[in-house]
């Protein structure tokens, strides 16, 4: 099973649209097409899972760089979630004594 990053997609892109594009390809088990938690409006990427690792890397190699709804794809292996890197997120304190830098009483 092989996991794939599908970036750049335009926000106007389905689930179907997807996996149609990728099924060109080989069998595909799963879309998901990433949303925002707070509104619910795709943030414009999605992966993939393709059950064969040769039709999956068919399918990156194919696909990455090709437009797809007026869009250049961004196509490559997922990577797991441990190798993302720390890239924000929380709202830790900083500054001194706990306050942010802003805030001044």
């Amino acid at each position: 099973m092989k996991s794939i990053f599908v970036g750049n997609l335009s926000f106007n892109a389905s689930e179907v649209s997807v996996r149609s594009l990728f099924e060109e390809y080989g069998a595909v088990d799963r879309v998901n097409l990433v949303t925002d938690r707070d509104t619910g409006q795709q943030r414009g990427f999605a992966f993939v899972e393709m059950p064969v690792d040769a039709e999956a890397q068919r399918a990156i190699d194919s696909l990455n760089g090709k437009e797809f709804n007026g869009r250049a794809l961004t196509v490559n292996e997922a990577r797991p979630k441990g190798d993302r890197g720390s890239g924000g997120g929380g709202r830790g304190g900083g500054g001194f004594g706990g306050q942010r830098w802003g805030n001044r009483y």
